[in-house]
């Protein structure tokens, strides 16, 4: 055995053994493990996230009863959350990545998104993931062979897009079981989440759902269907019944913006059991976008105060996909800290780049991440430095298409082709309006 086997061996014994410690009385022995965890981490490892949590602790802040609710999931499925995302994704893994870096001049990324299908059972207004159709299905050896790839890589986090992952249940917790040594969370609209569904989480242990929910019923179903909402009501109130953890996705357009940045709707998530959502922009991806669904620089800015307002007031981890590039160094996609990998195959920088230069059935995960369109992003983040522009499609104008015709890469979108300087026309006008918001809010932000 190796000393970094070794090491991380003896990682992963602490590891148990703090879960174990933890489970006798988490409110008294939290603090006393954070004084543990400050003694043995390396220096500088997460040490803004450890005063975070420490701050929180002796506060007793809704952080610290955050951290408490997470003991009322199943006992089961929160330890193996605990072990697959806290050390095979993010310790052990984060390690085996930043080498890996380093040796090949290319980035590693800590998740892989990829869709299992492009077929849904609904049809969203405006959603990027139709443009791929609906007949593509990577198979479940193409699954496989991308986690074993990511694994020898130090990725153990795999998030499912779509289409609509559930639509392929069976894989989906076969791939669970086949992998129990990671973590998956998937985007769901929620509606095949049922009562068989729940056991097979609570069996397998390590599967997360983020259910889309875009606002109260109205804005949902507006844009879902009608009886979506309710549907994930129903998905909800199981999930949490069975002590599952769960978080909700919404998408923030200009219609929404206000419901989903509102306090009724965090209150409306906290209440049924939500442990965290995720934010994300509206994106004007494909030929049939709805440039109109695109949030003005003020919507937008309402968000962000918004989101950030109750981080502190309410108990829920948010994550603003668009405008929290700050707390990650930018965009983070092209391998950075992710990769997509569509339902054909094709690998791609972003789940919302549809542009590709090689497929994951003629080129290895590796070979993909040293490929000329990731290597162009390697070579060119952050792609702004104010930090409220991170992406390069959206914010920066221009910089997508030189990406895209430097590296030579395709359009992945095989229902209707969108020329990448057809992207440009819709984002370039609101690069340009957004900019000056950007800097107020970043120059604010440095004050």
């Amino acid at each position: 055995m190796n000393f970094s086997s070794l090491q991380s061996s003896v990682q992963k014994f602490g590891m148990n053994q703090a879960l174990k410690y933890l489970e006798k009385d988490p409110e008294t022995n939290i603090p006393k493990l954070m004084n543990l965890v400050d003694k043995v981490m390396p220096e500088g490892w997460y040490g803004s996230q450890r005063k975070l949590i420490r701050e929180q602790i002796d506060e007793k802040g809704i952080w610290y009863d955050y951290i408490l609710k997470l003991y009322d999931l199943d006992a089961g499925v929160r330890q193996t959350v605990f072990k697959n995302f806290i050390f095979n994704a993010s310790l052990n893994g984060s390690t085996k990545q930043e080498e890996l870096s380093e040796k090949y001049n290319c980035n590693i990324p800590w998740a892989v998104l990829l869709d299992p299908t492009s077929a849904c059972n609904l049809h969203c207004t405006g959603c990027w993931a139709a443009e791929y159709g609906h007949q593509l299905n990577l198979s479940l050896d193409d699954i496989d062979s991308i986690i074993r790839q990511g694994k020898e890589l130090g990725t153990y986090m795999y998030i499912y897009t779509g289409g609509e992952p559930l639509t392929r249940k069976k894989d989906v917790i076969k791939i669970c079981e086949m992998h129990p040594d990671c973590a998956f969370l998937s985007f769901t609209n929620g509606t095949l989440i049922d009562e068989e569904f729940c056991q097979d989480m609570l069996r397998v242990k390590n599967f997360v759902p983020a259910i889309s929910l875009e606002g109260f019923e109205t804005a949902n179903d507006s844009r879902r269907g009608d009886g979506c909402y309710n549907s994930v009501k129903r998905a909800m109130e199981l999930l949490k019944k069975h002590k599952l953890p769960f978080g909700i996705s919404t998408c923030y357009t200009s219609v929404n913006y206000k419901d989903i940045a509102s306090d009724e709707f965090f209150d409306l998530m906290i209440d049924a059991g939500a442990l965290f959502c995720w934010f994300f922009h509206y994106m004007p991806v494909g030929n049939g976008a709805v440039k109109e669904l695109l949030p003005t620089p003020e919507q937008r800015a309402y968000v962000y105060h918004q989101i950030r307002k109750f981080r502190s007031e309410k108990p829920i981890f948010t994550m603003d996909f668009q405008n929290d590039a700050q707390y990650v160094g930018g965009c983070i996609a092209g391998g950075r800290r992710y990769l997509h990998i569509n339902a054909k195959g094709d690998v791609e920088p972003c789940v919302f780049i549809h542009y590709s230069n090689c497929s994951i059935h003629n080129t290895t995960l590796l070979d993909a991440l040293r490929s000329p369109l990731f290597q162009a992003y390697h070579d060119n983040q952050p792609f702004n430095e104010n930090m409220l522009r991170p992406c390069p499609m959206l914010e920066n104008a221009g910089r997508i298409q030189e990406l895209v015709k430097q590296s030579k890469a395709v359009n992945t979108d095989y229902e209707s082709p969108e020329d990448v300087d057809h992207l440009l026309e819709k984002t370039a006008p609101y690069a340009k309006n957004w900019k000056p918001m950007a800097d107020k809010l970043w120059d604010e932000q440095k004050k």
